[in-house]
């Protein structure tokens, strides 16, 4: 018979689920992300993967992990640490320990405590056998130990599976008994399940019944007294959808694709983390896009350069170490002054790295990274969702400029989520691929005869406004051209070794990326309170510690402004007059200060570096604080943030000040 049970409120909660990678994190996270989204809270999410294809079992090494914060109010991170841990094993419960705030919540499945995979996690002893002795490792915590796999076993033994496939959907307990606690909706997961397994009866019943079996044991069990309610958030309106950035990013690319009147040819080579966008192009074949997967990063780039030669927007996705092997084929690019679109979704490095782990320290070798002077515009989106709008703009770029454009995510946007409101495809801006459609230029012959009439096409004549040279099909009658990696004669195009032409023609590429800034909007300055000293800059997924950071520190009482670039080549035109504006300018950055060093040149201004490469999100708490003492020295003052810092009672800092 089932008790009353308590019913606290919260305005937001994080969770994070842990086990082996093979234990089913991933969907599990994705799952509750989804119900958390049917039910309208606002929400962040951060996978975490193990770099290895396939990691020793129960070992550290191995797990995998999916953080979901979710609220009733607008929040911007994933959160630092997590309220409550869902460890499938001991490795995971040593390996997320540390993150945990006193008083968290930890549910861990008991059944694989075994001493076998206790050794491999680095555990002397069982920590659930010492659970409320004095000085026990796990005494801060609220622990609540519960069979999972021995449960779900006995729950779905009807269906006739091994004992291994039966323990598999333990995931699916898990997730119907968190989805009790805090109130979420289940049909969507259930209608999930049965697409999924359509094909495999006794799989999809299993798992059903597994989850639905975690709902009940939550509703019936004296284990867990109180269930949690976290009313949904008030967004704007607008219909929203729950999107990844590499979905997002491919959406933006078929917009732009619809918006320009162009197909789209992606010429791509796999690699993590942006292999997502080539397995989401592939499936809008309807909307013009074509995708290739080539043998290598060189011929991808190299089938992407060709079809923008022959009137299609060429687009190449990779990581870091793909923009080195494709860097040569950029400068291609740039040499013959077509449209490509560039997309950096960035991992840790160098070399390989850690190729799950998210980093921005691409920034330098999207601005110099080729030989000679190749200037290349970049964009960079500051959230997942904003990955859409980044694409739209770099394909703007690129086909009104002429020009490769540099787009740099990174791994957390890549993977990470966050609502996202559908824009009207009517809303989204045009883009005029402006073809050349005939002669553009007055012959010897046709002047010495009185002639005013273009005769000739001539392929690096250039517009006023942009200097974008014209775009000509080929086998255009009339517009017959060459292009290629050899330096033009400034007009007719022809190959030129004049030292006063390459000189002329250094200058006026430069020139072209320069007038980019003409087309950006006026940056948008958070300056609430407009008596603030100190003035946070950043650029990519910095963009919600940032944000977070600076409400806690308002918050606290105290004054901080933020500005956040999506353009970081050319940099937009009033970014100089703002800095000045400021009596400390602090960067954060997830390198070692690359955005720095770029301020520090073009302005001259003493940008001060926060900078950690640690193959995660900044933490808000952490920034608060080297914030904090910036204010305090700008202001001549102790600043204090109190419980705003780095161990708030919740992390409802994050919301805006009302």
């Amino acid at each position: 018979m089932s008790q009353t049970k308590e019913v606290k409120q919260l305005d937001r909660v994080i969770i994070r689920f842990a086990g082996d990678s093979g234990d089913g994190m991933q969907l599990t996270g994705d799952r509750f992300t989804q119900e958390s989204a049917v039910f309208g809270n606002d929400l962040v999410t951060l996978p975490n993967f193990p770099a290895e294809i396939r990691a020793p079992q129960g070992t550290i090494p191995g797990v995998s992990s999916f953080q979901v914060h979710f609220a009733d109010h607008d929040i911007l991170t994933a959160g630092d640490r997590p309220d409550v841990l869902v460890a499938m094993n001991p490795a995971a419960l040593k390996a997320n320990l540390g993150d945990l705030p006193k008083g968290a919540t930890i549910i861990v499945d008991t059944h694989d405590f075994t001493k076998r995979n206790l050794d491999k996690a680095g555990y002397d002893a069982n920590p659930l056998d010492s659970l409320g002795d004095a000085g026990s490792e796990l005494g801060d915590f609220q622990v609540q130990p519960v069979d999972l796999t021995g449960m779900t076993v006995e729950a779905v033994k009807e269906f006739g599976l091994s004992r291994k496939d039966a323990a598999r959907a333990k995931n699916m307990f898990a997730l119907g008994l968190l989805s009790w606690m805090y109130g979420r909706p289940v049909d969507s997961t259930i209608d999930f399940l049965t697409k999924k397994f359509a094909k495999a009866p006794a799989i999809r019943d299993a798992n059903i019944t597994a989850f639905k079996a975690g709902w009940n044991f939550g509703e019936t069990t004296e284990t867990f007294v109180v269930q949690y309610e976290i009313k949904p958030a008030k967004l704007p309106e607008g219909t929203y959808r729950n999107i990844t950035g590499n979905l997002a990013l491919s959406y933006g690319l078929v917009a732009a694709g619809v918006r320009s009147g162009l197909p789209i040819l992606l010429g791509t080579y796999p690699i993590t983390p942006a292999s997502d966008i080539l397995h989401e192009l592939s499936r809008h074949k309807s909307f013009g896009i074509t995708t290739f997967q080539a043998e290598d990063e060189i011929a991808g780039i190299g089938a992407a350069i060709g079809a923008s030669f022959a009137g299609s927007l060429g687009v190449t996705t990779t990581s870091g170490p793909g923009i080195a092997l494709k860097s040569e084929a950029i400068g291609l690019a740039v040499m013959t002054e077509l449209p490509l679109v560039v997309i950096d979704v960035q991992r840790g490095g160098p070399s390989t790295g850690l190729p799950t782990k998210t980093e921005q320290a691409d920034l330098l070798q999207a601005m110099y990274g080729r030989n000679g002077e190749a200037p290349v515009p970049i964009v960079a989106p500051q959230s997942p969702g904003d990955c859409f709008a980044a694409a739209v703009e770099a394909a703007r770029i690129a086909i009104t400029y002429r020009t490769p454009v540099m787009l740099l995510s990174d791994g957390y946007l890549a993977n990470g989520s966050e609502p996202w409101q559908i824009p009207s495809v009517n809303d989204l801006p045009e883009i005029d691929p402006g073809f050349a459609t005939g002669p553009n230029h007055v012959s010897k012959k046709a002047a010495a005869e009185g002639s005013t009439e273009a005769d000739e096409f001539w392929p690096y004549l250039r517009d006023d406004e942009t200097l974008a040279r014209p775009w000509a099909i080929p086998g255009t009658a009339g517009l017959e051209h060459r292009i290629g990696g050899l330096e033009k004669a400034d007009g007719h195009g022809n190959i030129s070794y004049d030292p006063a032409n390459h000189d002329l023609m250094v200058r006026t590429r430069q020139a072209k990326i320069e007038r980019i800034a003409d087309s950006l909007p006026p940056l948008e300055v958070d300056d609430p309170s407009g008596q603030a000293k100190v003035l946070v800059i950043g650029w990519g997924s910095t963009y919600g510690p940032i944000g977070a950071a600076c409400r806690r520190v308002r918050r606290a009482g105290y004054h901080v402004a933020q500005v956040h670039l999506r353009h970081l080549n050319p940099f937009p035109k009033d970014l100089g007059a703002i800095l000045k504006g400021y009596d400390k300018v602090l960067v954060p950055e997830m390198n070692l200060g690359q955005l720095s060093k770029l301020l520090r040149a073009e302005y001259l201004v003493d940008a001060i570096g926060y900078n950690h490469v640690r193959g995660l999100p900044l933490k808000a708490a952490e920034l608060a604080e080297a914030i904090g003492n910036l204010v305090g020295e700008a202001e001549g003052r102790d600043v204090d943030l109190g419980e705003h810092g780095l161990n708030p009672p919740s992390d409802h800092e994050e919301a805006p000040l009302s």
